[in-house]
């Protein structure tokens, strides 16, 4: 992949993990994640050394029972999220397929449309500039901006943005918690001047204590991600009133069961969330775009991962592109699996 330049670091390559849980009744189920070590402290290493042990957990054990298989993974260990996010997704595959049904519809969801944002890393101004130019040529109508590397300049590089494509493209920023309080306050009230949608995650994670006061003096409405891994973090925000949306992600909250209570609590408390992703290929992705399906109250899509520099698509059916937009079809199940004959190029395992 093209290298993609964030507030707190650069990722060089996709540290991405496919596994399949094959059943006695041969029912197969596919997940996926994507490590991003700079934000979820885990890397495709990590995620490949804890796949073995957690494959050894399940065996002979009915995969039906989702709740329960999740809590044996965290019972064995703390955290570690984005690999549990692959074992958690390949088990709503069996269940839905197990059902006939494809996934968002197993979630008690229908089709909607979804249309996506697409990504800008951190360059020179003028070059992110012209990069925003180029997604206008190319029909986007959503443009995210990475920000958080410094301050004065992050204003600068809006400012150029903004200029190049206009004002009706909608503009959303996301500063990895690049920024100081100090920062964020000074770069959100002049960004606010270029009518921006939201920011996402501003300042460090260990900084939440002040996001209530920068909410009330930002003119840019504020998005939690890197705070909210779990749904007891949405609710310590919400309570706070420290932020107006939620970023879910799969391989934040270990996958679509925790992202359902987190979605639940956002709702309760009418928060709208985004539906985001790390650096996943169209198998996770597709399951990103059924989860945001099945639920009204993801309200924005940050669903572009396949479009920031994967060299190769090995993956056969799940979601396809149309434009910015997102198609599903009604296949069972998720919908999506990989190309046997990529998958032999790799290194696996296989556990029984």
């Amino acid at each position: 992949m093209v290298p993609f330049t964030i507030a707190t670091g650069t990722m060089y390559f996709a540290q991405n993990i496919f596994i399949q849980i094959h059943t006695n009744e041969n029912i197969i189920g596919v997940g996926e994640c994507s490590a991003f070590p700079m934000i979820v402290g885990e890397t495709q290493n990590t995620c490949f050394e804890l796949a073995k042990d957690f494959s050894e957990v399940w065996i002979g054990k009915n995969p039906l029972d989702i709740e329960t298989r999740m809590n044996e993974l965290h019972l064995m260990i703390a955290g570690n999220y984005t690999i549990k996010s692959a074992f958690d997704i390949a088990l709503y595959d069996i269940a839905s397929k197990y059902e006939n049904r494809p996934l968002y519809n197993f979630l008690g969801g229908s089709q909607k449309e979804i249309e996506s944002d697409l990504t800008i890393g951190i360059d020179t101004p003028e070059n992110m500039a012209t990069t925003a130019i180029e997604f206008v040529k190319k029909g986007v109508n959503m443009i995210k901006v990475k920000l958080g590397k410094n301050a004065i300049e992050d204003v600068e590089r809006i400012k150029k943005i903004r200029e190049a494509i206009g004002k009706e493209i909608i503009l959303r920023i996301d500063a990895n918690q690049g920024w100081s309080y100090q920062d964020a306050v000074f770069a959100l009230t002049e960004i606010g001047k270029y009518n921006i949608q939201f920011c996402e995650q501003p300042m460090r994670k260990y900084n939440d204590y002040l996001l209530p006061q920068l909410c009330q003096l930002s003119p840019v409405k504020i998005m939690a991600d890197e705070s909210v891994f779990t749904h007891y973090d949405a609710k310590n925000i919400i309570r706070n009133n420290a932020a107006s949306y939620i970023n879910i992600k799969f391989a934040k909250s270990g996958g679509i069961h925790e992202a359902l209570k987190i979605n639940t609590v956002a709702q309760e408390n009418n928060i709208p969330c985004m539906m985001g992703g790390m650096l996943e290929s169209r198998v996770a992705l597709t399951a990103k775009v059924h989860f945001a399906m099945a639920k009204h109250n993801i309200q924005f899509y940050d669903l572009d991962t396949c479009l920031l520099g994967h060299k190769v698509d090995p993956v056969i059916g799940g979601v396809k592109y149309n434009g910015m937009k997102l198609l599903l079809d009604e296949t069972p199940g998720i919908g999506a699996t990989v190309n046997e004959d990529y998958l032999n190029t790799l290194t696996k395992i296989t556990v029984q």
